[in-house]
């Protein structure tokens, strides 16, 4: 029997797509009826779940001795607040694929348009929002009689209040700029300032209480973030896929790249989870309480997402990157039909799946060469039985990767609606009361009453590796930076290229060192003595960067991570944009890098800086990043193996780091004679009862400055000392080599004018 392919008619959307020239052409898959409701059903269902829990643990019933502000804002407040929370994921989640996963055109465009009506909603939504929870709060129905002016009051004068003014006008924000973007670029400053509207979404609920304030905020936010890019990244990937914006070889790559930050997500929403557990439950008897027992329900939940997380990794984005090379195998040894050979040309991320559609023509008459016994091809022609089994590897292609995307779709709708779930789940967790109450200290001392926790045992040599006080953010980012770092020269090994060991082990020591100045010792002293402060920021911006500069992190994500080239931009695009702009090169350059460094010390200690950093959570991850950044690109300048901006000569670089030194020398100095107590309001407050005086600590901090900086710096010089020895070295063996394949034509040329100048001179 013989196979013919049917021709497409004249006019047909195929036909006119392969007509139009620069048009982006998507495959538009048929969308399964329980596909298409996932969506719906999961919003359904979180609505279903927070009304459960608020039943089963009381949240939402009215309390004893207090007016009732009436049902619709007890039980419309925890539906509005977790359809704001899925507006927020959706919101950032399709910002973020649009920045680092979506490739350029039709996706990316479909993304933005979809944040743009997320995050209208998302402000619309935390309105109603607003209204209702003043409505609780006041005991206050909302058609009482001058309602309207005291809600006006609530987000003008109230700090709960004007947070959440602050997310209403950043979600408008970013709803106006997700619509008037279109480029990468512009989506991941987009995401940025939804991200920002995160800050005020974490420092309300049960963290403004907490004894345990800076960690409480901390794992909310990495809580709330985890939780938007992995919920939202999902649904945003399945609205584009359903829209027709992804063809197959886009789609198995966006699968492929969202999973990475999926498995990223989920272990940052259990860590922060168990740190928040941690905080309010207190023990295994609050597991007990209605609070503990809706713990226990979102950690079930969870272990369900985790497994279904594992499911799209082992059985559909192995598949789905597995099934390209085999199509492009085969499409080479058996040939292709007119339709079929633009599919096979095609390349894209994931090694080229095959972007013809299961159902065309071509595919169909490949089918039908299969169950004919390979005899004959698309165009109807006998061929040899070698061919026919050829034909036969190319129609393999095509039935796995659909069985591979309808499981796919599979787990996704199940987990969406897992998703749905844990939303209900946890804003009604939010709403119950924990078992360690977020009360004020009843008779704080004064170290309580200035930075919020109890004033540390006077520190030793001990305590200085002993004592800890967790911050999740910095803690969870130098772990992931250790486990990236591993994994791209894991990735470098096992395709066979080299890696300095002494690299990965100077990378392990910098994040190793980093982690301990903002967990232990040196933060826990850093936040009550002024000489503690100095060494945690000595060792952030003198030692920390020596190590991380040695380690070329740049160089390595250039040889590990590919290329992409289907317009998106992942971490390797995004770094080395970074490297090259305009912005980069400027403060990168070593004289700038040099006056930022030493500069910057005397703008953020005689600033209201320095206060906002000891007072605010936000400021103290602000001077986190700037030291160790300010000191990285002045270490980056001297020493530095990644690429990067001019470098001056090896005289010059010692000049200018012995310049920068001597005016840190003159700032530890200043300190050590200085009597004027820096926020004396802060370290003059405190009450401790053991150590020296404020004063006297801040000029001992002062001798720090200058004495603890004389040994980085000698560092830094023994470096660019060796460094500059061994281009000495490697300049005299290329000359060496060159003269030995041309001869010294430097030394013949310069004899050639001292012969000259002889035979002038003999002449006259």
């Amino acid at each position: 029997m013989t196979a013919t392919a049917p021709r497409s008619t004249p006019g047909t959307a195929p036909d006119r797509a392969a007509r139009t020239p620069g048009r982006d052409v998507v495959d538009s898959p048929r969308n399964p009826w329980w596909l298409v409701a996932a969506g719906p059903a999961a919003v359904v269902v979180a609505i279903l779940a927070v009304l459960a829990a608020g039943a089963f643990s009381g949240a939402f019933e009215a309390l004893t001795g207090f007016a009732d502000p009436g049902a619709i804002s007890r039980w419309g407040l925890p539906v509005s607040t977790v359809l704001t929370e899925l507006a927020i994921s959706l919101t950032i989640g399709s910002l973020v694929l649009a920045a680092c996963v979506l490739p350029a055109g039709v996706p990316l465009r479909r993304a933005l348009g979809v944040a743009g009506a997320a995050s209208a909603t998302w402000a619309v939504l935390t309105v109603v929002q607003t209204v209702l929870r003043y409505s609780v709060l006041s005991s206050m129905p909302v058609s009482s009689i001058g309602f309207g002016d005291q809600i006006a009051a609530f987000v003008t004068q109230i700090s709960l209040g004007r947070s959440l003014l602050g997310v209403v006008i950043i979600a408008a924000l970013t709803s106006a700029c997700a619509l008037a973007v279109r480029t990468p670029t512009g989506a991941l400053w987009t995401a940025l300032l939804a991200i920002s509207a995160l800050a005020f979404q974490a420092n309300t609920g049960h963290t403004a209480g907490a004894a345990s304030h800076e960690l409480a905020i901390s794992s909310m936010f990495l809580h709330l973030g985890g939780a938007a890019l992995w919920i939202g990244g999902l649904g945003v990937l399945a609205i584009v896929r359903l829209r027709g914006g992804l063809d197959r070889t886009s789609f198995a790559s966006s699968v492929s790249r969202y999973s990475s930050i999926a498995g990223w997500s989920f272990v940052a929403v259990a860590v922060s989870g168990v740190a928040n557990a941690w905080i309010r439950v207190g023990g295994l008897d609050g597991l007990s309480t209605d609070y503990g027992v809706l713990v226990l329900a979102k950690v079930g939940l969870m272990v369900v997402l985790g497994a279904l997380g594992f499911a799209h990794r082992e059985l559909v984005v192995r598949r789905l990157q597995g099934v390209g090379p085999a199509a492009a195998r085969g499409g080479t040894r058996a040939g292709a039909s007119d339709e079929a050979r633009p599919a096979r040309r095609t390349k894209g991320t994931a090694d080229g799946v095959a972007a013809a559609d299961e159902d065309s023509p071509a595919a169909a008459s490949a089918r039908a060469t299969t169950a004919s016994g390979g005899t004959t091809t698309a165009g109807g022609s006998a061929v040899g039985q070698k061919k026919g089994t050829a034909s036969a590897r190319t129609a393999v292609a095509p039935a796995a990767e659909k069985a591979a995307t309808w499981l796919f779709w599979r787990l996704v709708a199940v987990e969406l609606l897992v998703m749905g779930a844990v939303s209900g789940v946890a804003v009604a967790l939010g709403s119950t009361a924990p078992p360690i109450p977020d009360e004020p200290i009843a008779l704080p001392t004064p170290a309580e009453l200035v930075t919020g926790h109890p004033l540390p045992p006077e520190p030793d040599l001990g305590r200085w590796f002993t004592e800890w006080r967790w911050d999740l953010l910095p803690a969870f980012a130098c772990v992931a930076a250790l486990v990236v770092y591993l994994r791209w020269v894991r990735r470098l090994a096992r395709r066979g290229d080299k890696w300095p060991v002494g690299r990965t082990i100077s990378w392990c020591i910098g994040i190793v060192i980093l982690f301990w100045v903002t967990n232990g010792g040196p933060a826990m002293y850093g936040h009550v003595l002024f000489s503690a402060h100095m060494v945690q920021h000595m060792v952030l911006a003198m030692v920390v960067p020596i190590f991380l500069v040695l380690a070329a992190p740049v160089t390595l994500l250039v040889r590990a991570v590919p290329v992409r080239k289907d317009g998106s931009r992942g971490p390797r695009e995004w770094v080395l944009a970074l490297v090259t702009s305009k912005w980069g090169q400027f403060f990168a350059n070593p004289v700038v890098a040099a006056v930022n460094f030493a500069g910057s010390m005397i703008v953020f200690y005689y600033t209201p800086a320095f206060e906002l950093a000891l007072t605010t959570y936000v400021g103290h991850l602000a001077m986190l990043l700037h030291f160790t950044l300010a000191g990285y690109l002045f270490a980056n300048a001297l020493i530095g193996i990644d690429p990067g901006p001019h470098r001056p000569g090896w005289p010059q670089r010692l000049l200018l780091l012995f310049a920068t030194m001597a005016f840190h020398a003159f700032f530890g100095v200043a300190l050590t004679t200085g009597t004027a107590l820096l926020v004396p309001e802060w370290f003059g407050l405190l009450g401790h009862d053991w150590g020296i005086t404020a004063i006297a600590d801040q000029q001992r901090g002062g001798g720090v400055a200058w004495g603890i900086g004389e040994l980085p710096t000698l560092s830094l010089a023994i470096i660019v000392a060796i460094m500059w020895s061994r281009s000495d070295d490697r300049e005299a063996r290329r000359r060496d080599r060159r003269v030995d394949q041309v001869g010294d034509v430097e030394m013949d040329e310069y004899n050639e004018m001292l012969a000259k100048m002889a035979e002038r001179d003999a002449k006259d």
